[in-house]
């Protein structure tokens, strides 16, 4: 894998330069190796630190555990199950939020037939429709 410019990470991971930058600033990336003019470059290793940062952030991780989770990393096998439990949380969180997610896209759906049908416009019981059901 070639070194690559910010600019050239920033588009494979459709990330900010500036971003990356902060993160670098935190300390949630290991610092950048810098070329002779001073531009950033990132190697295997560093691409490998981004891949992993954008994938927890997608994942909906918080800045705050990320930089934890970064810091374990470094730390080395002794952090093995606490950042297992940080990622078996973060699963959690994310199986809740698609649970609510569904259960809103059914209702949307609901409603929508609702209008298709013109039953909604018939029965004028624009609410009953959005009742909490147990699913």
């Amino acid at each position: 894998m070639a070194d690559l410019t910010i600019t050239q990470i920033s588009k494979k991971y459709d990330i900010k330069p500036d971003t990356i930058r902060y993160y670098e600033r935190i300390g949630l990336l290991p610092p950048i190796p810098r070329k002779s003019n001073g531009n950033r470059y990132f190697n295997e290793g560093m691409q490998g630190w981004i891949e992993m940062i954008v994938c927890l952030r997608h994942s909906g991780v918080p800045i705050e555990k990320l930089i934890d989770y970064a810091d374990m990393l470094r730390e080395g096998d002794s952090t093995l199950l606490a950042r297992e439990d940080l990622l078996k949380e973060q699963l959690q969180e994310l199986e809740d939020k698609k649970k609510n997610l569904n259960r809103s896209i059914k209702r949307l759906k609901h409603k929508i037939s609702l209008y298709e049908s013109g039953e909604i416009k018939e029965n004028k019981n624009y609410f009953e429709e959005y009742k909490i059901l147990d699913d």
